[in-house]
């Protein structure tokens, strides 16, 4: 079954849309079979990726289209996305789309990339400084400003790389990261991921 997932990110450069595209697809084909990859599409800021995602299910999509969005805050536990996203963002789940269909990277994609520390450490090599990043093993509990300084507090003194930048490392590092640590690091990554392993595999909901 083909899946197509409209994410957040990339800004509006085509070279920095191709590189959000290509880290979400390989991390994506860690969780579903081999030749499954769903088709990524980079929309950008916030409101333009939901607005694509919008506009591909009034098109009439047959339930394969999913929106991956950041949170940019705090979730509680158990909170379905799409009433998150209702209260904070003010969006409507459009007629016909399924709960299953809106996802969140909590409190933002960055929050993934601290599940996986030794990736990130030999990713920056010399002078990167583990202790900096944040302490808690629960990546979603981490507040969003805390996670974008504690990559750039570890990675600044990096010599081969210096310090993080979402476009020139971010998506690299997304390419790297090992999907289970994620997953068990993130209760809405692993969400996700279920539910892209499911509908790649045609597994009903």
């Amino acid at each position: 079954m083909s899946v197509r997932i409209y994410v957040e990110g990339g800004g509006d450069q085509r070279a920095t849309l191709a590189k959000c595209r290509e880290g979400f697809r390989t991390f994506f084909g860690q969780v579903v079979p081999e030749g499954r990859s769903p088709r990524v599409i980079a929309g950008g800021g916030k409101g333009e990726t939901f607005d694509a995602f919008r506009t591909a299910v009034t098109a009439g999509d047959d339930g394969t289209v999913l929106l991956l969005v950041d949170s940019d805050g705090d979730v509680a536990a158990g909170t379905e996305p799409w009433v998150f996203l209702h209260g904070r963002n003010g969006w409507d789940r459009p007629p016909g789309v399924h709960a299953d269909q809106a996802h969140l990277m909590v409190q933002c994609m960055e929050a993934w990339l601290l599940a996986d520390r030794e990736t990130l450490e030999g990713f920056y090599g010399q002078g990167f400084v583990m202790g900096a990043l944040p302490a808690n093993p629960n990546v979603e509990q981490v507040p969003k400003v805390q996670v974008e300084e504690g990559l750039r507090n570890a990675s600044r003194h990096a010599r081969t790389k210096g310090e993080y930048h979402k476009t020139r490392h971010g998506f690299d590092l997304l390419a790297r990261i090992d999907a289970r640590k994620v997953r068990r690091a993130s209760r809405y990554a692993e969400r996700l991921c279920d539910v892209l392993h499911r509908k790649t595999v045609g597994i009903p909901g």
